[in-house]
């Protein structure tokens, strides 16, 4: 007598199998996320920021940006593992961070972090080195008027943060969208 079964079957039909199972568990994920992007939402889980979910808003006080940063700095974060594969040009996923100096205002990058307007945001000093020991360049210290279509982001919630401390100046026209928290671990 011989088994009938799968293992009987020939192995195109089982990776077919296979195949259909891993497409009808993959879809609703896809258009799970592709929902949440749609409706606004995103979740954060960077330790630049409270984790948790955030969403898009329109309003002017809506003080976090997501955005693609510049280059080169863009690809050095995704090829250190700062960043995820998403949808910027790059391939690397946006970064969120707070907006902490918009056109007209002095920014000041110190050995001891950035200010604004003369006031020192905490955990904002540039460190010499990554978790993984690799060198880490801060942006030039000195003095910056914040020229019209640029801001600058800095998260003074983690001194980990990779931001305007490491790449200066934001474009605006980088900026994907403004966003507010909705529900975080804080």
């Amino acid at each position: 007598m011989t088994a009938i079964g799968l293992s009987s079957e020939p192995r195109e039909r089982r990776v077919t199998i296979a195949r259909i199972i891993g497409l009808r568990c993959l879809i609703p994920l896809f258009i799970g996320f592709q929902f949440w992007d749609i409706v606004g939402l995103r979740i954060n889980t960077s330790p630049s920021l409270p984790l948790g979910l955030y969403v898009t808003s329109s309003q002017p006080g809506a003080n976090l940006v997501e955005f693609c940063p510049p280059e080169p700095f863009a690809s050095l974060a995704l090829s250190r593992g700062y960043r995820d594969r998403g949808a910027c040009r790059d391939g690397g996923a946006p970064l969120l961070k707070p907006v902490v100096a918009h056109a007209g205002d002095l920014v000041e990058v110190s050995a001891a972090g950035i200010s604004v307007e003369g006031r020192l945001l905490p955990n904002t000093a540039a460190l010499r080195r990554d978790t993984k020991g690799r060198t880490l360049t801060s942006w030039k210290l000195g003095r910056y008027t914040v020229e019209p279509g640029f801001v600058w982001v800095a998260s003074s919630y983690n001194p980990r943060s990779f931001d305007s401390r490491y790449f200066g100046p934001v474009a605006i026209n980088s900026i994907r969208d403004r966003v507010k928290p909705l529900l975080t671990l804080r």
